[in-house]
């Protein structure tokens, strides 16, 4: 059991407290050196997230000497120093107005707004970043008191990531979307709680001396308000994980409805948009020339139960200017989106299909039914009866070798009208 404890101890390698204690204190400041690096290390974490760089964000990161006050907040806290205690939390706000005040400046005059994926990553936390913050926090905090530093503390800094959470509260407020400047803010202050609230406990662990003697009543208060944090931030984090693994499941499900009633099929998607946070959700689709009637979209509409996708209405678009104006609509930060050529193609599809039949179909049929048909073509065409008005008929032009009788041609006229479901229809035989 001793060979055991000695394997965890802490106390093993430990630099002596008050040189660890020195070097805290030195790194809380925000003065001259430290708030030019901050400025520097905010503007190259906000090119990084513009260009959606990750080599770039993680160079930003291990530059930023954000993590100072946080630990000396932690660092206070567990030794009830409570002027250093403020000196940490005037310091991380200093710094904190500093690194929002240049990322909007920056994203604010920059021509490229659009939400990259790196952006995004940042506006919804939950408990997971709960977790790397404070695992991280114990990391950095086990090597800030170790005589042998190692190397730990650059990869601290990348897992906890402070900087790209501050530079997308300052896209957020650059843009106006105060959804993303609230979300990237409270990532941000779940990962200074919980660095602070891991260094808490390591100090603690470490049982370094009091700064001055403190009541215990106070001493209660400091555990109560730290209990008080902890329930703050791990409950919504709780509820945003909650969502987003529903959310998750929900678009595997929707995935698999449409690539087994749709991919497999041959049918292309141009358009997919899934509204996951409506009432009932919603799920739209346009195909590049795939038409489907009502029975079939209320097939399709059946069949979501049976991947047990609920609540959900299934929206096909197949006009070409609803998808146009839909598009337009969605054309704000998208990069997924369908370029004037595919519209193109939806729109010359439509117009084939609109003149066109599968004559090589409808002439085995007709060879059975009409077998002195050798071979036809059949297409609706055009003709126009004023400035105002357009008539569309159905032309069929067939080879035989001898000319049918009016009983046939009336036959073959009335089984075509009734197969193609046209009102006017025109036979004529080539020469």
């Amino acid at each position: 059991m001793n060979k055991l404890l000695g394997f965890i101890d802490l106390n093993t390698g430990e630099e002596d407290k008050e040189k660890v204690l020195n070097n805290v204190k030195a790194n809380i400041s925000f003065r001259g050196s430290n708030l030019w690096i901050l400025a520097c290390a905010i503007v190259i974490a906000s090119i990084g997230l513009n260009v959606n760089s990750t080599a770039v964000i993680i160079g930003a990161m291990l530059i930023s000497p954000l993590m100072g006050p946080i630990i000396g907040a932690g660092f206070s806290l567990g030794i009830f120093d409570f002027a250093l205690l403020r000196k940490s939390l005037k310091n991380l706000f200093i710094a904190t107005i500093v690194s929002l005040l240049v990322a909007t400046i920056y994203f604010f005059l920059s021509p490229f707004k659009e939400t990259q994926s790196e952006l995004l990553a940042r506006t919804s936390p939950n408990i997971y970043d709960v977790l790397i913050a404070f695992f991280g926090g114990l990391v950095g905090v086990i090597a800030i008191t170790r005589v042998e530093k190692g190397n730990p503390i650059p990869g601290v800094a990348i897992a906890t990531a402070l900087m790209p959470p501050l530079c997308t509260a300052g896209y957020g407020l650059a843009i106006g979307n105060f959804k993303f400047f609230l979300g990237a803010l409270f990532l941000y202050t779940i990962n200074c709680v919980f660095i602070c609230i891991a260094t808490f406990f390591i100090v603690k662990y470490l049982k370094y001396p009091a700064a001055e003697q403190v009541h215990s009543k106070h001493q209660k208060q400091v555990r109560y308000g730290i209990t008080a944090l902890i329930i703050l931030m791990i409950l919504p984090s709780i509820y945003l994980a909650y969502n987003l693994l529903n959310e998750k499941r929900y678009n595997q499900k929707v995935n698999e409805f449409v690539a087994n009633e749709f991919s497999s099929m041959g049918y292309t998607i141009i358009y997919k948009k899934l509204n996951f946070n409506t009432n009932p959700k919603n799920l739209e689709l346009a195909f590049l020339n795939k038409r489907f009637d009502e029975k079939e979209i209320k097939k399709l509409t059946s069949k979501l139960t049976s991947y047990k996708i609920l609540n959900t209405q299934l929206k096909i678009v197949q006009d070409t200017t609803d998808i146009r104006n839909i598009i337009l609509r969605e054309i704000n930060g998208s990069k997924n989106l369908v370029d004037e050529k595919d519209l193109k193609i939806v729109e010359l599809n439509k117009s084939i299909d609109l003149y066109r039949y599968d004559n090589k179909s409808i002439l085995g049929e007709v060879k059975i039914l009409f077998p002195e048909i050798k071979n036809l073509s059949l297409s609706n065409h055009l003709f126009d009866e004023s400035t105002d008005s357009m008539r569309v008929v159905a032309v069929m032009l067939y080879k035989s070798k001898t000319d049918l009788s009016e009983t046939t041609k009336t036959k073959l006229t009335l089984w075509l009208k009734q197969k193609l479901k046209k009102e006017e229809l025109i036979i004529l035989k080539q020469n």
